[in-house]
């Protein structure tokens, strides 16, 4: 049984010295903007702060702690599965999951079939010759095995047999990025027709986009059990080994955490405080994000991050 707790926005204590130093931050392509946004504004607050943002997958963000020895002091991905897996316990103890998303089919006014493509013909749209489509590398980032979840969801909800593997073959590999956001500057080129993304992606960059039945977009809770019938299969932590990752489909969570050997972990602490804070978390809802009704950690976070445990079964209520 794991255990939970809420994550308070304490403020600094009476007296105390405020926060100032350099701040690293990896984050998921998808956190690019939200994560500029609080940076920006808890350096506002904290003059003598000096941040640093990295924007990556969130696996390729997790590699650089566990191949290229590369510790930020705050790390923030896509998939809390990504700290469950690839970092605990020896790079992180804990994480705490504090948004949602859905997955998107993003497109402009130029892409083919623009004025007719829905939730209903998405997928007989992008088999059509000349259809130019992308994903993330999912070998790299948690949007590009999500895709191909998604197509296996597809598969099923639309009784067509065989669709997952057609609509992945439609998709080459030269359409293919490191992280989710990548993909925007080639639809809004006219590079591409489509691009599989997050919906905050989509909304913030004024990209139009088919909304998925929720059976298949990944962002529903209640249909976790569903979601849980697909499943992709990835290179594990170490791209020299011959060791594997399952990743099975669940509801879409986003997480953070200090890792264990973070260069400034007070500051770090500061800066998770004030992200989780009102303020922080109106700017993640500005950027189309769905914010948890109460952040919450799994695993050992410092002291004085918590305000009460309680046991929990999954995590975020997507692990079921």
């Amino acid at each position: 049984m794991l255990l939970w707790a809420a994550l308070a926005a304490f403020p600094t204590p009476a007296g105390a010295q405020a926060p100032g130093g350099p701040l690293v931050v990896y984050n998921a392509g998808s956190l690019a903007r939200p994560f500029r946004e609080l940076l920006d504004a808890f350096r506002a607050g904290n003059p003598a702060v000096t941040p640093a943002q990295e924007n990556s997958g969130s696996l390729e963000a997790a590699r650089k702690l566990t191949e290229l020895g590369k510790i930020p002091d705050v790390l923030a991905v896509a998939d809390y599965n990504v700290i469950d897996d690839l970092l605990r316990p020896k790079y992180a103890t804990w994480y705490a999951s504090f948004a949602r998303n859905a997955m998107v089919l993003a497109y402009t006014g130029r892409s083919i079939a623009a004025a007719t493509v829905d939730s209903t013909n998405w997928w007989q749209v992008l088999l059509r010759p000349g259809v130019r489509t992308g994903h993330s590398d999912p070998a790299l980032d948690p949007n590009g095995y999500r895709t191909l979840i998604v197509l296996q969801l597809a598969e099923r909800y639309y009784g067509q047999p065989g669709l997952a593997r057609r609509l992945d073959a439609a998709m080459p590999p030269r359409y293919q990025r490191p992280k989710e956001a990548d993909l925007t500057a080639l639809l809004q080129a006219g590079e591409l027709d489509y691009a599989w993304t997050y919906r905050s992606i989509a909304e913030t960059s004024g990209l139009r986009y088919v909304s998925l039945p929720k059976s298949i977009d990944l962002s529903d809770p209640a249909l976790a059990k569903g979601y849980e019938t697909a499943s992709v299969r990835i290179p594990g932590p170490s791209r020299s080994s011959g060791d594997s990752l399952t990743f099975r489909g669940e509801p879409i969570v986003y997480a953070l955490t200090i890792p264990v050997a973070a260069p400034h972990p007070a500051l770090a602490a500061a800066f998770v405080r004030f992200a989780l804070s009102p303020e922080g978390r109106a700017i993640l809802q500005r950027n189309g994000f769905v914010v948890l009704p109460s952040p919450l950690i799994v695993g050992s976070p410092p002291a004085g991050l918590l305000t009460m445990y309680t046991p929990s079964p999954s995590p975020a209520g997507s692990r079921q």
